[in-house]
């Protein structure tokens, strides 16, 4: 163990096993719940995708495990830079699978509407016609086809309660909405 410490701890080795010290200490806060991985993406040198504290992760470890490995076979000064340009390959090669698993930015739908208050845009909203506005979660507006159930009539500058949404027809199932204020 005495020889694999002192071997650790200089160099060429001592370059990655300080860096991967933070990574193991960063892993442990992160595996007993204290600090979270985020969504901080890598988009440098390929390495994007997947959070950054993966990619690092990766990066030093290959690096690492590749120092050690060459420092065995030579005692070129080198040995750092090249098992870090290899470091970079195996990281790349492995995240791509990654990727794959990586949860994707959720993109805005129709269906984010449903359960919204809107207000009715055209001189009146029915069964067969009408429009309406309404305000997405990040403050923009929209202007949305609406129809009615049954023998509702909504008029302009009404406020309405969009209960559900129809992709066939492409517009918004709507119904009266009185505030209690």
């Amino acid at each position: 163990m005495g020889e694999f410490l002192h071997v650790a701890f200089s160099y060429p080795m001592a370059v990655f096993t300080y860096p991967l010290i933070v990574v193991v200490g960063y892993w442990i806060v992160v595996v007993t719940g204290l600090f979270d991985t985020g969504d901080h993406d890598a988009p440098w040198l390929g390495l994007g995708g997947v959070p950054a504290g993966v990619t690092l992760s990766l990066l030093i470890a290959f690096s690492w495990l590749l120092t050690l490995i060459g420092s065995q076979i030579t005692t070129l000064p080198v040995v750092p830079l090249l098992a870090l340009a290899s470091g970079w390959l195996g990281t790349r090669a492995l995240l791509a699978p990654l990727r794959r698993l990586a949860p994707r930015e959720r993109q805005p739908s129709r269906g984010d509407f449903v359960g919204q208050m809107c207000v009715i845009r055209t001189g009146s909203a029915t069964a067969d016609f009408g429009q309406a506005e309404v305000t997405a979660a990040d403050g923009s507006s929209a202007v949305i086809q609406v129809r009615t159930t049954g023998q509702d009539r909504l008029s302009r500058g009404d406020s309405a309660l969009i209960f559900e949404y129809d992709a066939d027809g492409e517009f918004f199932w709507v119904m009266p909405y009185e505030s209690e204020h």
